[in-house]
């Protein structure tokens, strides 16, 4: 049977505030992801008995002893623990390698503390990957990253929504990735000189599914916040793929009445006019749609079986 990996970036508030320039979250929200939206995406795990990867940044373990229990408890249930870097930087692998190198290390220390075992994966914020970060990964013994989002689609509106900020004087934290990234192989790949082409890495890439020809977007943040007809028909243009690296977000199960979210993100964030209702519903109705193609299997497991096998078992 075809492999599915179920990942959720935990990414904090705070992080949204940055994109569509907003300035800093209430204090009362800045753990509302990790308090409110991990416990939903646990539970609808926990009926099915997927486990999934949650990839973790830093600073929301730093002296939250509270974050550091919920989620000790989702490695203590089987999900994997991997590393989102330590400040969720935008522009992380632009930074020199001493500063590439303390973000993972940082992030690394803390999350082994809290899961007992180190982490093996990482993925980089807002999907940016570079040369200097792939070998970081490489000198500190990741298996795999899973960073790539090889769509061009998705890369053509973010660029309208960043020129749109600039024209009307706001500032994105966000940033542009390498557009090599838009060329790179779509299924799992050791990469080579560049992290973007196939040769001999010590890790494995397994990059975020898109739609075979066009390249199309399926993150979970659409399908869960799209209608039922589209979220349809976007799992069906995936279905010859072997492996689906279906990627979610935190905020995908936070709602907006229900988790006190300001109007004014609210209005930037379009996913938050969608009702958590809906939200919750699309997700189960699409892990339930991937049932019955896919075995579930979390990216620790899918790296070692490429790391072992050289391909993904998908009879």
């Amino acid at each position: 049977m075809k492999v599915c990996s179920v990942s959720v970036d935990l990414d904090p508030l705070g992080c949204y505030y940055k994109i569509h320039g907003l300035g800093e979250p209430p204090p009362v929200l800045r753990d509302v992801v990790l308090r409110r939206g991990l416990s939903r995406f646990l539970d609808v795990f926990a009926r099915r008995g997927i486990h999934a990867t949650f990839f973790v940044v830093g600073t929301d373990l730093d002296g939250d002893t509270a974050s550091q229990s919920r989620l000790a408890a989702a490695a203590k249930a089987g999900h994997e623990l991997g590393n989102h870097s330590y400040g969720h930087l935008y522009n992380l692998a632009r930074l020199s390698r001493p500063e590439i190198d303390s973000e993972v290390k940082r992030a690394h220390d803390l999350i082994a503390a809290v899961a007992g075992t180190p982490p093996v994966g990482f993925r980089s914020p807002g999907y940016d990957m570079s040369g200097i970060l792939h070998d970081v990964l490489c000198e500190r013994g990741y298996r795999y990253d899973s960073s790539v989002f090889p769509s061009w689609p998705y890369y053509l509106a973010k660029a309208a929504v960043m020129g749109g900020m600039a024209l009307v004087g706001r500032r994105s934290r966000s940033v542009m990735v390498d557009p090599r990234t838009l060329f790179a192989p779509s299924d799992p790949y050791r990469p080579g000189r560049s992290p973007f082409s196939r040769g001999q890495s010590t890790l494995v890439e397994l990059p975020i599914t898109t739609s075979p020809g066009l390249r199309l977007p399926t993150i979970g943040t659409y399908l869960v916040a799209s209608p039922t007809w589209v979220r349809s028909r976007l799992l069906e243009s995936v279905r010859s793929r072997p492996f689906f690296n279906l990627e979610l977000h935190g905020i995908d199960l936070i709602g907006a009445d229900e988790d006190g979210i300001p109007s004014s993100l609210v209005a930037r964030q379009a996913d938050l006019r969608v009702s958590l209702e809906h939200k919750l519903r699309a997700f189960e109705a699409t892990l339930d749609r991937l049932a019955q193609d896919y075995r579930f299997a979390t990216l620790r497991d899918v790296a070692a079986e490429f790391q072992r096998e050289g391909h993904l078992n998908a009879a």
